[in-house]
């Protein structure tokens, strides 16, 4: 996984690129509006939305026992099962495997876990192209460019410059720019692929532990192909995608395209079940990945993370992430489940800025399908943050804390939040504008007025006129 920077320095550069804002607003806007029209006409909604919230409730409190169904009922079908402790640990399987079928080149389907572990970085260093066959994922990859949204990737790039890369990539003579002229031309690139590769990887949306399944749904038919041409398929998915029953399809089946593309169903949805002779894969191989997500489940307060079907519909209508894009987060997983599940999966050594980029409107919450409180998972994790900086000694002593340790003794008193009150008064008098506001703040405090301007303390406060109120009223 690549390495989060600072969030605040990250977004103050991306925020320079006008073209990136305009393509990231104007795409969210489509997908949030067509949303929304899909989830107004479903009289259910809020039910599949507690349904779907109590599927993966269960599936996360019994998850040892849902994976291990879910191990013997793919081995019963003819799936192999792999266990992976880390990213390293599922490179390592995916390439002895690769060695073992002496494979030179693979097509994906999009996958965020692929992403998380850095597989295609793992295989090209031995040699292996890897070849995503997402149109999205195809972009960023032709771009030698990053994800900037769990499912729409190349989000921040419009036509024309997705026109020009493929031409140029491609190597295309001319190449129009409408829609049927770009997937046109990803298809012809893409079918000789499909045609030539010996094994296939992909992700999963959801492992069904009563029959052993692997479910996948797509909107384009890159996944089909990549699931029934190749000889070998090999499925990584996190150890939390995992829902106990066939029939718990159902709920997700009506939430998640509704959720993440404003559509009532997806296109292909693909539920693959062990191997069958002569039908598509003869080898199939399922890597059960944990990376860190067992210790995520320990947290009472924060493991409902991991409730998350990545629809990536907090990411639309995120007011920080529409400003920004997915690039400013420095992560695979963008938006708010991006600031919440980082830090969580680097155990607060890197993205430990993450938990702050947002407003805490709440707009996530009320879009998430299974509905999992994000602004409370962020509050709990800049908790974290303060305590494991508080626990190194220039945290302790740092300006902030000491700030906020002066800051507590003053509120405790109302003698001592007067005299702060009178000192505060003076001490502002230099700082406030011709607009009769402070616009601005020196040293530490001008991080404040860098994005804000701060309304001067009143002449008088609620205490002291009260206090004169009083006085004024006769028993």
């Amino acid at each position: 996984m690549s390495k989060p920077a600072d969030f605040p320095q990250a977004a103050r550069e991306v925020l320079q690129d006008a073209q990136m804002r305009r393509n990231v607003a104007h795409a969210t806007d489509v997908i949030r509006n067509k949303r929304d029209r899909v989830v107004a006409e479903h009289p259910a909604w809020q039910s599949l939305r507690d349904a779907g919230s109590a599927i993966r409730r269960e599936a996360l409190l019994q998850l040892d026992r849902y994976l291990l169904q879910f191990e013997a009922a793919c081995t019963q079908a003819g799936g192999q099962v792999h266990w992976a402790v880390d990213a390293d640990a599922a490179n390592r399987i995916v390439l002895d495997l690769l060695a073992r079928h002496s494979a030179r080149e693979i097509v994906k389907i999009k996958s965020m876990t692929t992403e998380e572990i850095g597989l295609n970085r793992a295989v090209e260093a031995h040699g292996i192209a890897a070849v995503e066959t997402d149109l999205a994922e195809l972009i960023i990859q032709l771009g030698h460019d990053q994800p900037s949204h769990i499912v729409v990737p190349a989000l921040h790039k419009n036509r024309q410059q997705i026109r020009e890369l493929f031409q140029r990539e491609m190597h295309l003579d001319s190449l129009g720019d409408t829609p049927e002229d770009l997937t046109a031309a990803a298809r012809a690139y893409l079918r000789r692929k499909f045609l030539s590769a010996s094994v296939a990887v992909s992700g999963a949306n959801f492992l069904i532990a009563e029959t052993g399944s692997v479910v996948i749904v797509e909107s384009e038919g890159n996944g089909r192909m990549c699931l029934t041409l190749p000889p070998v398929l090999i499925a990584i998915a996190g150890i939390e995608k995992v829902i106990p029953r066939y029939r718990d399809l159902d709920v997700f089946l009506e939430t998640l395209p509704r959720s993440a593309t404003g559509e009532r169903m997806n296109p292909y949805n693909s539920i693959w079940t062990g191997v069958r002779p002569g039908d598509g894969p003869q080898e199939f191989h399922v890597i059960l990945l944990d990376n860190g997500r067992s210790r995520i489940l320990r947290d009472p307060e924060a493991s409902q993370t991991l409730k998350c079907i990545r629809c990536g519909a907090c990411q639309n209508v995120c007011p920080v992430y529409r400003q920004t894009g997915g690039h400013a987060y420095r992560s695979v997983y963008a938006g708010p489940i991006g600031a919440i599940l980082t830090p969580q999966l680097h155990q607060l050594e890197q993205g430990a800025s993450l938990p702050y980029a947002s407003s805490l409107c709440g707009a996530c919450y009320e879009v998430c399908p299974v509905k999992i409180d994000i602004p409370e998972v962020l509050i709990h994790l800049r908790g974290q943050v303060v305590r494991k900086q508080q626990s190194t000694l220039a945290g302790t002593f740092g300006a902030w804390n000491l700030g906020m340790q002066l800051a507590a003794q003053v509120f405790a008193s109302g003698d001592r939040l007067a005299l702060a009150e009178t000192l505060g008064r003076l001490g502002q008098r230099p700082f406030v504008s011709s607009s009769g506001f402070i616009e601005h703040l020196p040293f530490m405090l001008s991080g404040w007025t860098q994005s804000r301007d701060l309304a001067p303390l009143p002449a008088e406060s609620f205490r002291e006129w009260w206090a004169k109120r009083s006085s004024r009223i006769t028993p």
